[in-house]
């Protein structure tokens, strides 16, 4: 296929010209608060581009998954009726990290668009930022400097925000020739047809601050962007991306599943097709990437495309689930380069179908209640108010057009000013779902340090001590030379084996001594690449730069830390086992009491798969095989399919793989030596943590063998409070039970008869006042009783019938009025009674002009109350 052999290609060309490649990051960011999707390749290089982190090269090209719907790229109205828009695209990039500059980035990126996919040179024209002369001049190595054009800031400066790393970008665009529009260079182009846009350099070179000023960065970088899409789009030569392979043959799997036959140029079908196949990849690398639909944040706006896919199946034809059908194509296109989806996509389908059910349930009653709304507009001054018109759209997916259709259809006018003010400020919600930061460039405390003193020897894979030399000290965001007795700070080793915080284990605490000095370690950490930090207090002596001292970590600490370590990996497997392939890691928390799993999954876990994962792992504790480690290549990592790699991580060009036979992992983090060693694994809580992400918490060892304790103390402590045996515990409880059952049945059909009773006297109790008939009573019940009441005398004294019903309910009372339909038509109306009324009881109510209710916190006027309802009739 086209975009398999132009995505390779890209990769292939950089790795020859010394470039790491990079897989895709996920497109659910786990470490990124300012965005709801990865919408830029760049976006898993913001923490080095900012400063706040390394890598081991300093070269990379990735084609990066994206997916741009809501906050500012909030167009998803527009894709499937334009030939370019898409909420879900492939971005091919080459990135520096203060490597090559302007002149490489040029030179690639036309070696590769001329060279590698074969681009006619005479039809390439570049942009540069109008004061970037450098680049000007270097293009003109390339093409004439008449096909080269000076854009404003605008159009050809990039900033990742309102501060931090930003520059002047250049361009490069494709003449599509005349038959895409009279203008002849892209300034008189003004549609953007005719001179397409398919790749962005971005020189990445100053470093803009808060108040506006723009510093030159120490490392000037490139960041560059082409969307797959739209490079085959125009290699195939065709003016719609919807014709590129991919999407091309989603439309063609649309249509054996609907039975109608696509028509680029019919305008009324062709955009359903583009929008279910478009709307299927965003869907579906989502959810294989840990999100899912729900109400809330990324979420949310899922479930917009989704049920935006819904609405346009509905317009081919199709009113039951679909997508899951469209989705094995989907696999077959793209699973070979993307195995997320291959793995996922029984669950992947099964979350389709189930949204889509809700969704067409929803908008069955969407199509009462859109009946209703009519019925209401016409009484309302032939107007659908803004806010039902918003309704329609953003709960029941019917878009304004359809809504403006049919209020035409009925002669109602749409309250356009209304529904605009109301989704100007859903676009703002959506807006500031993403969390705004200042992301400006810094250079880390500890950047210079590593340069100059090298990084930290980590021996804490098999050492609990050493002697270690002092290089550095930190105090209040300083170095010093000495840190003396009772302050705190931060000691640098030049090799130790405390373990830092990293990948959810937690540091290593212990002491670091010499002869008359004692530092008490309560936290280690990493702060940099490659430096591992001990914080503490120096509660003796003092230390000096060159010091000499031992460092010793809580050893007994660390072994319960490692077994819970082992035992992630263990679940991690048993997850796989008992769940599926799909489940992925989103994050855990090890420490020496307890470990906590987050996984992607879209439901509760049952009882008997926590107890399958429970004896699976505890099994394999059983099995007690030793837990062996060793590190390869990352490239080579990536070819093997039995090591699974941690969700969203960032590797080295080498990595350790902790191998228990049936599980490999990447993880740098500590294990225990052989899997016996953790002696018993329960699992403590199940929970859902946001959609589609579940947690397990559990314990190992001692503290699971003090859970088991704790369940068996307590059937114990029950058994003996219902004065019963343990094994008869559960006999015991259903025959109780059985003997609630039956007594609340007795105690329901009591209060049955005694309001009956009830009932019989207070039908002969009703007066008649301006030919009206009125009851008005107070009871002594409660509201489920009241409410019984009123259905009872209502039905036996109906017509002409108005029924005030009070009771009081410890401190507050409640009044339930009932209105006959013959006399609401002569005026008599349920709430404005109740308006009346629920002044006098210090309270409030409302209702229809049949049925009101109101409630107060003034009983003692529930008699004036009521008394008032007969002078009001």
């Amino acid at each position: 296929m086209q975009s398999q052999q132009f995505r390779r290609q890209f990769l292939n060309y950089f790795k020859k010209n010394h470039h790491s490649i990079i897989p895709s990051s996920p497109v659910v960011p786990h470490d990124d608060p300012t965005l709801l999707f990865i919408n830029a390749g760049m976006n898993q290089f913001k923490d080095v581009f900012l400063g706040k982190s390394a890598r081991d090269y300093t070269r990379a090209a990735t084609s990066q998954k994206c997916i741009r719907v809501g906050g500012k790229h909030n167009d998803l109205e527009n894709v499937g009726h334009t030939r370019r828009h898409l909420t879900f695209f492939e971005m091919l990039g080459n990135f520096s990290f203060g490597d090559y500059f302007k002149k490489d980035a040029i030179k690639f990126a036309w070696e590769v668009a001329t060279e590698v996919y074969g681009f006619d040179p005479k039809r390439i024209w570049p942009t540069v930022y109008l004061k970037d002369d450098e680049a000007f001049e270097l293009w003109t190595q390339y093409v004439p400097a008449d096909r080269i054009t000076r854009m404003d800031e605008k159009t050809n400066f990039w900033a990742m925000g309102d501060t931090g790393p930003c520059g002047p970008c250049s361009e490069l665009l494709y003449d599509r020739g005349p038959a895409y529009g009279s203008g002849n260079t892209p300034k008189e182009d003004v549609t953007e047809e005719r001179f397409m846009e398919f790749w962005n350099l971005v020189f990445m070179q100053y470093n803009r601050q808060p108040d506006g000023q723009m510093l030159p960065l120490p490392k000037p970088s490139i960041d560059t962007g082409a969307g797959l899409e739209r490079v085959v789009a125009l290699k195939l030569d065709v003016d719609n991306v919807f014709e590129t392979d991919i999407l091309a043959s989603l439309i063609a799997q649309t249509e054996k599943v609907t039975g109608v036959n696509y028509d680029k140029n019919n305008d009324k079908i062709a955009p359903a097709f583009h929008v279910i196949a478009d709307h299927l990849r965003c869907l579906a690398f989502a959810i294989a990437d840990g999100a899912q639909p729900s109400n809330v944040d990324r979420g949310y706006v899922l479930r917009k495309v989704l049920r935006r896919a819904v609405r346009y199946g509905r317009q081919l034809g199709i009113d039951k689930p679909f997508m899951a059908q469209v989705l094995p194509k989907l696999v077959e296109t793209m699973g070979s380069d993307y195995p997320e989806i291959v793995k996922g996509e029984g669950r992947i389908a099964e979350i389709l179908t189930v949204e889509e059910e809700a969704f067409l349930r929803t908008l069955k009653r969407g199509g009462n209640i859109l009946n209703q709304v009519i019925e209401s507009s016409k009484t309302h001054g032939n107007t659908i108010s803004g806010d039902d018109a918003f309704k329609l759209k953003d709960t029941y997916g019917l878009p304004l057009d359809e809504i403006l259709l049919l209020g035409k259809d009925a002669g109602l006018t749409i309250d356009l000013e209304r529904y605009k003010i109301l989704e100007g400020e859903a676009k703002e919600r959506s807006r500031s779902a993403q969390k705004t930061v200042h992301q400006v460039a810094s250079e880390n405390l500890f950047a210079n340090f590593a340069k100059e003193m090298g990084t930290t020897e980590f021996l804490g894979y098999t050492q609990h001590s050493a002697v270690a030399k002092i290089v550095g000290l930190v105090t209040d965001g300083n170095f010093v030379n000495e840190l003396h007795e009772g302050q705190e700070g931060i000691v640098l080793l030049d090799k130790t084996p405390f373990y830092a915080e990293m990948g959810g284990q937690i540091g290593d605490i212990g002491v670091l001594k010499g002869e008359r000095q004692r530092f008490t370690v309560d936290n280690t950490g990493a702060p940099y690449k490659g430096i591992i930090a001990h914080y503490g207090t120096v509660d003796q002596g003092s230390l000096k730069i060159g010091d000499f001292i031992d460092a010793e970590l809580d050893a007994p600490r660390r072994q319960k830390i490692a077994n819970n370590h082992t035992a992630t990996h263990l679940l991690h497997w048993a997850l796989h086992k008992v769940l599926g392939e799909h489940v992925k890691q989103a994050g855990s928390v090890v420490d020496q009491e307890r470990l906590r799993f987050d996984f992607s999954h879209h439901k509760a876990l049952t009882r008997e798969e926590i107890q399958q994962i429970e004896d699976l792992v505890n099994e394999k504790i059983r099995e007690n095989l030793p837990v062996r480690w060793y590190e390869i290549a990352y490239d080579e990592a990536q070819k093997r399919t039995d090591i699974k790699q941690f969700f969203g991580e960032k590797y080295a060009s080498t990595v350790r793989v902790i191998d228990i036979d049936y599980s490999k992992e990447l993880c740098g983090g500590t294990h225990t030596s052989a899997v016996g060693n953790i002696g018993l694994f329960r699992i403590a809580k199940e929970s859902s943590i946001a959609a589609g992400v579940r947690r397990i918490e559990a314990v190992t060892g001692a503290a699971a063998e003090a859970l088991s304790r704790e369940s068996d103390q307590l059937i114990d402590d029950l058994a003996a409070l219902l004065k019963s045996q343990p094994t008869k515990l559960k006999e015991r409880l259903e025959k109780l039970l059985e003997e609630n059952k039956q007594q609340l049945l007795d105690l329901k059909a009591a209060k049955k008869k005694e309001l009956q009773e009830v009932v019989h006297q207070l039908v002969n109790k009703v007066e008649t006042h301006n030919g009206a008939r009125i009851l008005a009573a107070e009871l002594h019940t409660g509201m489920e009783e009241l409410r019984l009441c009123a259905d009872d005398l209502f039905q036996k004294l109906q017509p002409s019938i108005v029924l005030v019903l009070g009771t009081k309910i410890e401190d507050k009372c409640h009044i339930l009025v009932r209105v006959s339909d013959d006399l609401v038509a002569k005026g008599i109306q349920a709430n404005k009674i109740v308006q009346t009324l629920a002044p006098l009881i210090e309270g409030s109510g409302g209702g229809k002009p049949n049925s009101a209710q109101a409630g107060g916190k003034a009983p003692q006027k529930l008699g004036e109350a009521l008394a008032k309802s007969k002078e009001l009739i």
